[in-house]
């Protein structure tokens, strides 16, 4: 290989690494009037990945998994953090790579709307996909 084409497919190829890493998932939540945003990078198990205290009474966590890619999907949990251990209340999953519309609100997942039964509280969300570093 002559020594331009050489550097020409380095230059390409380290161009592309940077792309496919940025990618990630941001989820908007709503709790108690107070939207805050989770970021979640992919993920080679879903098992490392710990929910985040959301209030006094949520846990809520998201994995994002690309391969292996019968396993590739984005999923969102909700718990109640209850004195016994969390309680799942609410699971969602979204298959990746999702499909994105137009000019849709609420992102791939649409607004969602979650209860925790002994206090009723309200949890809000919804996600998209983003770019690392973009608005």
């Amino acid at each position: 290989m002559s020594r331009g084409r050489g550097l020409l497919c380095s230059l390409l190829a380290a161009a592309a690494l940077p792309v496919a890493a940025a990618e990630q998932v941001a989820c908007h939540y709503t709790y108690g009037g107070e939207t805050k945003t989770l970021t979640a990078r992919s993920v080679a198990s879903p098992y490392g990945v710990k929910p985040i205290q959301v209030g006094s009474y949520f846990l809520f966590r998201v994995v994002f998994q690309k391969m292996p890619a019968d396993l590739a999907s984005i999923k969102v949990y909700t718990y109640a953090d209850r004195e016994g251990g969390p309680a799942l209340v609410h699971q969602a999953s979204y298959p990746y790579p999702v499909k994105t519309v137009g000019g849709k609100s609420y992102g791939f997942t649409g607004q969602q709307w979650v209860y925790e039964p002994v206090r009723d509280g309200e949890l809000q969300y919804w996600c998209e996909m983003k770019r690392e570093g973009a608005q």
